[in-house]
């Protein structure tokens, strides 16, 4: 999985969506404030010679929710906007924008998983 940069860029064929509950940055996670799944946007590629099918998650501006904590983030499509999204509904400089603040539920996890990991 890669990240891709949405902004100035069309991606008029291989949307797909990367359902989730929530995601993680350092010792912090993300979840929707009314608890429900979400969708990351992205876009994929068939497989070609060597290469395996692959796909790319979009990112967009943080939300005020996230920029404290970074200033990016993976572009988040409710249940709502899954269709908008697969079916090149709107544009993406449309679909493709930071939720309002207060979106987001953020917790914090007493330990950096990243540095749970190293000490084991």
């Amino acid at each position: 999985m890669n990240v891709v940069r949405s902004e100035g860029r069309t991606f008029p064929t291989h949307r797909c969506l990367v359902p989730a509950s929530e995601f993680r940055h350092r010792s912090f996670s993300f979840s929707l404030a009314n608890g429900d799944w979400f969708y990351f946007a992205g876009v994929w590629r068939p497989a070609i010679e060597d290469w395996p099918e692959a796909y790319a998650i979009l990112t967009i501006e943080a939300n005020a929710d996230l920029a404290p904590f970074h200033d990016r983030q993976m572009a988040v499509l409710t249940r709502d906007q899954r269709l908008a999204w697969l079916d090149g509904l709107l544009p993406e400089a449309e679909i493709l924008r930071s939720l309002p603040a207060g979106t987001f539920r953020v917790k914090r996890h007493s330990i950096d998983p990243v540095q749970a990991t190293l000490a084991v």
